[in-house]
C-alpha cells in the first residue's frame, strides 16, 4: 500500500492507496504535525497494512518538514514530494512553476487522467481555486478566491452583529432572518460566482465542451444546483498524488521467499 498525505492549511487528508485507487482516506489537523499527535494520528491510520511507499502533496513548509522525518525515522521510506518537477502526464505553461501549489498540480493530473484535455478542476477548500489543463494538455494558471467559510467567517468577525453561521443549502432567496439572509448570500452567491468564472475560462480557452471537476469540503454542497459540475469527487488530490507516487515509486517490489539448501552428512 502506498501512504499518501495532501497536507492543506487547516486538513492533512490521508490516504491508502493499491496500484488501482485510493480505498482508505481520513482527515486531521494539518496544526497536530507540530505536536507530534498527527504523526500518531497517522501510524493510527495506516495499521497493520504494509507501507511500499510514502508520497505528499504540501501547501505547509513546517509540515512538510516533519512528515520527511517522520517517514524515514518511522517507517524507514524515503517519501516522494510531489512538485511540477515530477508531474505525470501533464505539462507546465508557467510564468515561475515554484510557486503552484502542489494540491493544485495533483488536481491537474488526475483531470487530465480522468477526461483528457481540455479540463477545469475546482477545489473548494480553505480558499476555492480553479486550476486549468488547456487543450494541449497542460497546467497552464487558473484563480484564487476566498473560501466559503473564510467569507462567512469574515462577516462575524468585523461586524458587530453578523452571528457566526454553519453553511447548508439555504431554505429560499431571500432572507426571513440574519442567519437566512447570510446563509443565503453565501451559498447562492457563490454559485454564482462559480458559474460566471466556468464561463470566463471556457471563453478564454476557446472550447466548447469543458469538463469540470469539483473537489474539497463544500463541493458537493455547491455544485448540487450547478449543471456546469460534470463530477464531484472528494478524492481527487488524493487521486493524482497516487498517479504521481505510483509512477515514481514503480510497482511494489516484493520479496521472494529464501530456501536453506539442506546440509549432507
Amino acid at each position: 500500500m502506498i501512504l499518501l498525505l495532501d497536507v492543506g492549511n487547516t486538513h492533512t487528508h490521508l490516504g491508502l492507496a493499491n496500484s488501482k485507487r485510493v480505498v482508505r482516506h481520513h482527515d486531521i489537523k494539518t496544526s497536530n504535525w507540530a505536536s507530534g499527535l498527527a504523526q500518531q494520528q497517522t501510524a493510527a491510520f495506516k495499521g497493520s497494512h504494509p507501507i511500499t511507499g510514502v508520497a505528499w502533496c504540501s501547501v505547509v513548509p513546517e509540515a512538510t518538514r516533519l512528515i520527511s522525518i517522520w517517514s524515514a525515522r518511522s517507517l524507514g521510506i524515503q517519501g516522494v514530494e510531489l512538485t511540477f518537477r515530477n508531474l505525470v502526464g501533464v505539462g507546465v505553461r508557467y510564468r515561475r512553476p515554484e510557486t503552484i501549489g502542489p494540491d493544485r498540480l495533483a488536481n491537474a493530473v488526475a483531470v487530465k487522467c480522468r477526461f483528457g484535455a481540455p479540463a477545469l478542476v475546482v477545489d473548494f477548500g480553505t480558499a476555492v481555486t480553479f486550476d486549468v489543463v488547456d487543450p494541449a494538455g497542460d497546467y497552464v494558471g487558473g484563480i484564487i478566491a476566498p473560501g466559503l467559510s473564510c467569507m462567512t467567517d469574515y462577516l462575524h468577525e468585523k461586524t458587530a452583529l453578523l452571528p457566526r453561521i454553519k453553511i447548508r443549502e439555504p431554505k429560499g432567496t431571500i432572507g426571513r432572518s440574519t442567519r437566512q439572509a447570510m446563509l443565503a448570500g453565501a451559498v447562492h452567491g457563490y454559485r454564482g460566482l462559480i458559474k460566471e468564472l466556468i464561463y470566463q475560462i471556457r471563453k478564454e480557452l476557446d472550447v466548447e465542451y469543458l469538463p469540470v471537476v469539483a473537489t474539497g469540503g463544500y463541493a458537493r454542497l455547491i455544485a448540487a444546483n450547478l449543471p456546469e459540475i460534470t463530477l464531484v469527487d472528494p478524492l481527487l488530490t488524493l487521486e493524482g498524488l497516487r498517479i504521481v507516487a505510483q509512477a515514481q515509486l514503480g510497482p511494489p517490489k516484493i520479496k521472494k521467499p529464501s530456501f536453506d539448501t539442506p546440509s549432507t552428512v
